[in-house]
């Protein structure tokens, strides 16, 4: 079985975008799960910072539950993929829409986590051109991440981890690891 889609994982700032960019250059259509919020948080007049995003968040899960993001994301994933693309999920989030997606795509799906160690997370949050959040943003974030919308679960039971503790071309490397052993690209 082909791999057709790739979720990537991981706690804010750990360089999910770095390693989606390079999917991206892959030619996956890239869906991202963080965009319906800040679509939202847009829709709605308000402005795009750390405390919207999490009530726009927190509001889309209480309204259609922990795998909103993946309920909602479906019907753009099925249109790449009958168009005969790969998609990328950008920032997969709780374990309901792992759930969902796995029951849905099975072996055709591959979730890879990208961690970093938290205080680069926070240094590299910090000096973010777009969005960038203070340590108390960042570490509330994390807190709600984990007890709010189910992080965890996704992130432990990724297929692969790649650890960004050096340079982008460092994960892009450790990632090309991952892609070269699922055949994704050559070797």
């Amino acid at each position: 079985m082909s791999i057709d889609i790739i979720a990537t994982v991981g706690m804010c700032g750990s360089g999910k975008s770095v390693a989606g960019e390079r999917l991206e250059g892959l030619g996956f259509a890239k869906v991202y799960f963080g965009g319906l919020t800040i679509g939202e948080v847009k829709r709605r007049g308000l402005d795009v910072n750390e405390k919207n995003e999490r009530a726009v968040r927190e509001e889309l899960r209480r309204t259609h539950g922990m795998g909103a993001f993946a309920i909602l994301s479906l019907p753009a994933i099925e249109f790449f993929l009958a168009g005969g693309r790969r998609v990328l999920i950008d920032g997969l989030y709780s374990f309901s829409e792992y759930k969902i997606l796995k029951e849905k795509y099975g072996e055709r799906l591959l979730v890879i986590a990208v961690f970093t160690p938290l205080s680069l997370r926070y240094e590299r949050l910090s000096r973010r051109e777009e969005r960038p959040l203070t340590r108390a943003e960042a570490v509330s974030r994390d807190y709600s991440e984990i007890e709010n919308i189910e992080k965890g679960g996704p992130i432990a039971l990724a297929d692969y981890t790649v650890v960004n503790g050096g340079t982008k071309e460092e994960l892009v490397a450790g990632l090309n690891g991952i892609l070269r052993r699922e055949n994704v690209i050559g070797g």
